[in-house]
């Protein structure tokens, strides 16, 4: 069996529930951590598919490993591996496909709400629900690249997330898990008290972000389920 590649830009930002996941289902897995000085492959050649996690950096910084991460999302998307995109991992998917990343009209930190488009895509990767909380945590935000489909908005970001094909990018963290809002809870935000002074609304403070996390982590990861399902479906394993 191939496996899947789990590119990790930062050391708290883990797997998370993806991980999990992938091992419920023994799928094998990868992972490979730019903060670990992991080099990337040169092809998606040896691998069944692409999954991108988030970061701290903006997907326009002039990392070299961020635009390797560019060139294996096309090399992926041109092989047919499905590629799935957490947070950067979406705007980086959507910079790939020619399209800007920029200041999101706010930042949306903690647990939010998302509205899911009505139609046959968005429900078959978002469920029947026409809302949803998912842990939110950017400044910057995508356009919608040509021939995606969008999945879902919110009041604070009119693109959530996107499809095409097998194909998924997100602005939210659909991997969370209890070990991973711990883990940010540890880190160091210089910008998060401003921004939840300046958009109270999408940004929530630590204490209910944490205060809300055993209420929320179910149904998040219920939904995590719907989405890594309708995901790897496309996987080639064996080819």
């Amino acid at each position: 069996m191939k496996p899947i590649l789990v590119l990790q830009n930062m050391h708290s930002d883990s797997p998370g529930y993806l991980g999990t996941w992938l091992q419920e289902q023994g799928l094998a897995f990868e992972v490979r951590s730019a903060a670990s000085g992991d080099p990337w492959p040169d092809s998606m050649q040896g691998h069944a598919g692409l999954a991108v996690l988030g970061g701290a950096m903006s997907a326009n910084d002039p990392l070299p490993f961020l635009r390797a991460t560019e060139r294996l999302i096309l090399d992926a998307m041109d092989r047919n591996r499905p590629v799935i995109g957490h947070c950067l991992g979406g705007q980086l998917m959507a910079r790939a496909l020619g399209v800007r990343v920029h200041a999101s009209p706010a930042p949306e930190i903690g647990w939010q709400a998302i509205e899911v488009v009505d139609g046959p895509e968005a429900r078959a990767w978002l469920g029947a629900e026409p809302r949803a909380t998912v842990m939110q945590w950017h400044y910057e935000a995508f356009e919608l690249p040509p021939g995606a489909t969008l999945l879902a908005r919110s009041a604070a970001c009119a693109h959530q997330a996107f499809a095409i094909g097998p194909h998924l990018g997100m602005q939210f963290h659909i991997e969370m898990d209890a070990a991973k809002v711990e883990a940010w809870m540890a880190e160091d935000d210089p910008l998060w008290a401003s921004a939840q002074e300046r958009h109270p609304a999408s940004v929530q403070d630590p204490a209910t972000l944490l205060a809300q996390a055993p209420g929320v982590l179910p149904a998040h990861q219920t939904l995590a389920r719907q989405v890594y399902g309708r995901w790897a479906r496309g996987l080639d394993l064996t080819s």
